[in-house]
């Protein structure tokens, strides 16, 4: 266990690695897809999200393996929460960011999909006493999930004549550097954030759904931010519903397989991730752009997610009782 001085090293060594990496990162993704012909969308994805859900798995199937289900299912329902309200909506303040077509009608709807299934499956104990059924159905989806994205991206190839000039395995070496530093660099926050939340004795769920969860999203965070400022929305937005689908579908369906997740115990904070996730599609849809203004408001709606996390469910399940 790091001491709180070393903590506060841990986390500002993350925080130049996070930045360093994701810079790289979302150059070298948008140098590769101009040169392959595939829309920047795709890759952000398939291909970062991947990356930047690394510390989600990390964390999510560790606990598994030691069989914390309360983190392991808290990890991803905090990260993704973070995913659509902290992350989308820093990086709008930062820069209105621009919503393509192909994001409303196919990212969207797969990603608010995913999210009903998983309260389906969860309100069904098909995460719970039959849970190796859940976790396989899962990568079964994740599987589809993933050829569907590969099949989508020979449809949108662009024409040989109109592919950019550049050295690809210099920018594909570029992303894989790009990951490694966004996910070591969230490694190291994590187990700062970890070493100074036990110091204050927080619960391992509270940890997870709270401190954890940003943690594990700070890759996504970078990433859409630098992104957004950037001007490149695609890869802004695309790594954020690609990465919630990873999280839902492959993370959690790998942790599945190995005990019960305990999901019907978190249905309160599955309904918010839903509620969330409805927000979101009249958000994106209107005036296919993402304002500063509703960017702000996505910001509110995580500091009160926040506070309902750290004590404001119990006043609110007093209230309900009384």
């Amino acid at each position: 266990m790091l001491s709180i001085e070393l903590a506060i090293i841990v986390f500002l060594a993350g925080v130049v690695l996070l930045y360093k990496g994701s810079d790289i990162l979302v150059d070298g993704t948008t140098h590769v897809a101009a040169q392959l012909g595939v829309s920047s969308l795709i890759i952000s994805v398939v291909v970062v999200a991947f990356g930047t859900s690394a510390p989600e798995f990390a964390i999510s199937f560790g606990a598994a393996l030691q069989e914390h289900a309360d983190i392991s299912i808290g990890n991803i329902l905090g990260s993704c929460v973070a995913n659509l309200l902290l992350v989308i909506g820093i990086s709008a303040v930062i820069r209105p960011i621009k919503i393509q077509k192909g994001i409303i009608y196919r990212e969207l709807p797969i990603m608010a999909l995913v999210t009903i299934v998983l309260l389906v499956f969860s309100l069904f104990g098909l995460l719970d006493g039959f849970h190796v059924v859940g976790g396989i159905l899962f990568l079964v989806f994740f599987m589809m999930f993933v050829l569907y994205f590969i099949r989508c991206a020979h449809r949108e190839r662009i024409k040989v004549e109109e592919f950019s000039k550049g050295n690809t395995v210099k920018d594909s070496l570029f992303i894989v550097l790009g990951i490694a530093g966004v996910v070591l660099g969230a490694w190291f926050l994590i187990e700062s954030a970890i070493t100074i939340a036990n110091f204050f004795n927080i619960s391992p769920f509270i940890i997870s759904l709270s401190m954890v969860a940003i943690g594990t999203s700070l890759p996504e965070l970078v990433v859409s931010v630098m992104a957004s400022y950037k001007d490149e929305s695609d890869i802004a937005v695309g790594n954020v519903l690609g990465s919630n689908v990873f999280n839902i579908l492959l993370v959690l369906g790998a942790a599945a397989l190995l005990i019960p997740l305990g999901a019907l115990a978190s249905v309160d904070h599955l309904l918010i991730l839903l509620g969330v996730t409805l927000i979101m599609i009249p958000i994106l849809r209107s005036n296919h752009e993402i304002s500063r203004l509703e960017g702000v408001f996505l910001l509110l709606l995580y500091a009160v997610f926040i506070w309902y996390t750290f004590g404001g469910s119990l006043l609110v399940q007093g209230v309900l009782s009384g």
